[in-house]
């Protein structure tokens, strides 16, 4: 893609998500699988209240990284969905909330973490100024990759796995929620 098309792009999307991220700034309560998220309460308080995150949920329970996520922050936290977590292989889920399977649990739930607080606007303005991609330092310690198609903003994981943010810029007292569409592996 020639360098102009790939500015016009960038600013194309980075208005759609700013005018995204300006209405949920705004908006007291956005709605993430239909519950109110507010920008007072903190990542785990707002998560346990969404019908479409009762697997990562769980999955944070089974780590041992609820208080971490109550923590002062901020973080940047790209949250798979129940739908992105049943795109695994079968019997996946189940065997990795198993005891003896939490570190690696821990590894994959970290990885969709960065410290930081991290808007829609501040990933692109990063891709833009790495030529088209930012590479993000997970908690976890393994990169993410970040860009930008059309309107959206995209990751890719360590394995060369694709996820789509669906719901950019969910603010919380300790940082924000960008929801994904697909589990990231490191």
């Amino acid at each position: 893609m020639k360098k102009s098309h790939l500015s016009l792009a960038l600013a194309s999307a980075l208005l759609t998500v700013s005018g995204t991220a300006y209405a949920n700034h705004h908006e007291k309560n956005p709605m993430v699988g239909g519950a109110a998220m507010s920008p007072t309460k903190d990542i785990v308080d707002n998560a346990v209240n969404s019908k479409d995150h009762t697997t990562l949920v769980a999955a944070v329970k089974a780590a041992g990284l609820v208080d971490t996520l109550k923590g002062a922050g901020p973080f940047t936290v790209f949250a798979p969905t129940n739908a992105a977590f049943a795109k695994l292989p079968a019997g996946t889920v189940d065997t990795l909330l198993k005891p003896e399977n939490k570190a690696t649990l821990t590894g994959i739930l970290t990885y969709h973490v960065v410290p930081g607080k991290l808007s829609a606007a501040d990933l692109i303005a990063q891709a833009k100024a790495g030529g088209g991609k930012a590479t993000l330092t997970t908690v976890q310690g393994e990169p993410l990759t970040a860009w930008v198609e059309g309107s959206s903003v995209y990751l890719q994981d360590a394995k060369g796995g694709k996820s789509k943010v669906t719901i950019a810029d969910v603010n919380q007292s300790n940082g924000v929620i960008h929801v994904i569409d697909t589990v990231l592996m490191p």
